[in-house]
């Protein structure tokens, strides 16, 4: 291959993963064509892409994007695209599963590893972990919590004090309480 051949495919897979952070791993073990067909239709109808790199160039992109992962040994498919790690790794194990008609036939495509923000991750983990979404949810719900019970323990004494001065300020002048301030004559002057 010649240096402009491959200097432009490497300017391609730039150009493509630039500024990609989730990634799902796989090794294609003995795919058919119906099978990539497949699992690439399925892929782009949850919005995620799958492509096939050359592993020292994929290696190169990777590091020069700071994304540090090992074992580029045989064919590795790249899967990328949707909005979390979360969604991008269920939805490549779902297909997966799906795929696999006969339990007896060996997997088609291999799990390496999930890239989850640039740190390679297992596949377990990225299945759970949060969405963008749930952490900032998280994040709100841990600084909303406790801010909401120390206003109520502020609160919540105040509104029994003007409760109990309501009460008094309604009690009729003849039920034993002390007269009404406007009950006082008022002076002239």
């Amino acid at each position: 291959m010649s240096k402009k051949i491959k200097e432009l495919e490497l300017s391609a897979l730039r150009k493509t993963f630039g500024g990609v952070k989730n990634y799902v791993v796989l090794e294609p073990v003995k795919v058919d064509a119906a099978t990539d067909f497949e699992f690439r239709k399925r892929l782009r109808e949850k919005k995620a892409k799958a492509q096939l790199v050359k592993n020292s160039f994929a290696k190169k992109v990777f590091d020069e994007n700071g994304i540090a992962l090992d074992g580029w040994a045989g064919p590795t498919l790249l899967v990328w695209g949707t909005d979390s790690i979360k969604e991008l790794s269920n939805t490549v194990d779902g297909l997966i599963r799906d795929l696999k008609k006969d339990p007896k036939a060996p997997d088609k495509f291999k799990v390496r590893t999930a890239v989850a923000d640039g740190q390679p991750v297992t596949m377990e983990l990225a299945k759970t972990l949060p969405t963008r979404l749930e952490a900032i949810g998280g994040v709100l719900a841990a600084l909303l919590g406790p801010g909401s019970q120390v206003a109520g323990c502020l609160t919540g004494p105040a509104s029994q004090l003007a409760g109990i001065l309501v009460a008094i300020e309604e009690k009729k002048p003849g039920e034993g309480g002390a007269p009404a301030a406007d009950a006082a004559p008022a002076t002239a002057g």
